[in-house]
């Protein structure tokens, strides 16, 4: 199926279900505001599984570095700046993030929601041996209080300060 098929059918799909209608107050590269209100279904449908395929095979850092990224790429091609170092440097950065982002999102569509109904991806980074903390190679459950302690020192130095400042 042509990526045009795909979004001429989400596009009625998602219509049917009122996904994709935004009303947004937004600023215009001259400076002024302006409202719009636009609808897509379609792209509505396919950013959200884009996202969810995100989610599952990038690490934590990198996929909120993406999200920013991703919005750098929408400002640079709204304003006109295709041809510019930055693009290329954004390209660049998004070309590697999406080289594992492949896989099967299933939804269910219902009132304007899309409700995650599944999502699978030979390259997903979800463990459930892991992420249950069962007792494994890669976790050792003797190895979180260290972490806490030493994750949790800055805020416990900053109280320290507050109460000395308080005296």
């Amino acid at each position: 199926m042509k990526v045009s098929e795909i979004i001429t059918e989400l596009n009625k799909l998602g219509g049917k279900h009122g996904i994709g209608i935004v009303d947004i107050v937004e600023n215009r590269v001259v400076g002024m505001k302006s409202r719009g209100v636009y609808e897509t279904p379609g792209g509505t449908i396919l950013m959200e599984a884009h996202d969810q395929l995100e989610e599952l095979v990038l690490d934590r850092a990198t996929y909120e570095v993406k999200k920013d990224m991703g919005n750098k790429m929408a400002q640079i091609v709204y304003e006109g700046k295709w041809f510019t170092p930055l693009r290329e440097a954004v390209q660049a950065f998004v070309d590697v993030t999406q080289q594992y982002v492949t896989g099967e999102v299933k939804f269910k569509l219902y009132k304007g929601n899309i409700i995650k109904a599944g999502t699978t991806s030979p390259y997903s980074l979800y463990s459930e041996s892991l992420a249950s903390f069962t007792t494994g190679e890669l976790y050792d459950h003797h190895d979180a209080e260290g972490f806490i302690n030493l994750f949790g020192l800055p805020l416990k130095v900053r109280a320290m300060k507050m109460q000395e400042l308080e005296k």
